[in-house]
């Protein structure tokens, strides 16, 4: 069994990191509330937005669709992996990069991927294994709209100029503050909407002014635009969500084993006591004798 001092440092250690787990809970706490409301009022409308471009662009001939529509014979395939810049987030960020190296050998075997990375985290793991064509941690630092809609552009650019035949977006969806779903969402080309069919029915019901092709062109960048947007937005409050949970079980395991070695250290203490009792016992036996 260790000594009293080596316990007692180990107790200590213990109890500084509980503090700072717990302040890191805390800390989590706060920006999950921010962050959740966000993504909460954002999500209803960016999916109304997207399902109102999908079910546009599936009443478009294919001479009057959008760039961003065309689908063509997928050899080439840019995956954006989204994860943070900071770690103690549990599975956060190992999740997305597994879901990036399935895609690799499973879901777009035999096909040429490249990653862009938003993110540290993840960009410190797929340059080792991946083709990373670029990668920005700072949109973090400043997560609005503009610098979103910067990186947005760059996507759709490289799509339309015809250097991938898809792009999709892999990120964690926030679901509440202890479950977070890995997403890989197809970002371009356009998805027609499944329905479309009975879409194409009804869209007779509706006057576009000035036109429908003109309404879908300046929709579409918006929409994609708001599409990514969402998806940092989810990623944000999943981190903080997950840091939560990670840093609440720590704390936990922390405390658990600061008892544990608080008994290992009494028993030790006990010993030690009853040890000098013995041999003082003994001497007085030995000097009466």
């Amino acid at each position: 069994m260790a000594n009293l001092k080596e316990i007692r440092n180990r107790i200590a250690s213990v109890g500084s990191t509980m503090q700072i787990t717990s302040a890191m809970k805390m800390v989590s706490a706060a920006k999950l509330k921010k962050a959740q409301d966000a993504i909460t009022a954002m999500r209803p409308y960016a999916e109304t937005l997207t399902t109102l471009l999908q079910n546009l662009s599936a009443t478009l001939d294919g001479d009057s669709g959008s760039k961003y529509s065309v689908q063509r014979e997928v050899k080439n395939v840019l995956v954006v992996a989204i994860t943070s810049n900071r770690g103690l987030a549990g599975a956060f960020n190992s999740n997305i990069v597994k879901e990036c190296k399935r895609s690799i050998s499973e879901t777009y075997a035999g096909k040429k991927v490249d990653f862009v990375t938003l993110g540290k985290k993840g960009n410190d793991i797929l340059k080792k294994t991946g083709s990373v064509i670029e990668n920005n941690n700072a949109i973090f630092d400043d997560l609005t709209f503009d610098n979103n809609a910067e990186i947005a552009q760059k996507l759709m650019d490289l799509f339309a100029e015809g250097k991938y035949d898809k792009i999709v977006l892999v990120y964690n969806k926030f679901k509440n503050a202890a479950t977070q779903v890995v997403i890989h969402e197809q970002f371009l080309p356009i998805k027609p909407a499944e329905n479309s069919a009975s879409e194409k029915g009804t869209s007779t019901d509706f006057i576009f002014e000035p036109s429908k092709e003109e309404i879908v062109e300046q929709l579409i960048p918006k929409t994609l635009k708001t599409q990514l947007f969402k998806a940092l937005r989810d990623s944000v409050a999943s981190e903080h969500g997950a840091r939560m949970t990670a840093m609440h079980k720590a704390t936990d395991n922390a405390k658990e084993l600061k008892n544990n070695l608080t008994l290992d250290y009494n028993k030790a203490r006990q010993a030690a006591i009853t040890g000098e009792i013995l041999e003082i016992v003994g001497g007085a036996e030995a000097l009466a004798g």
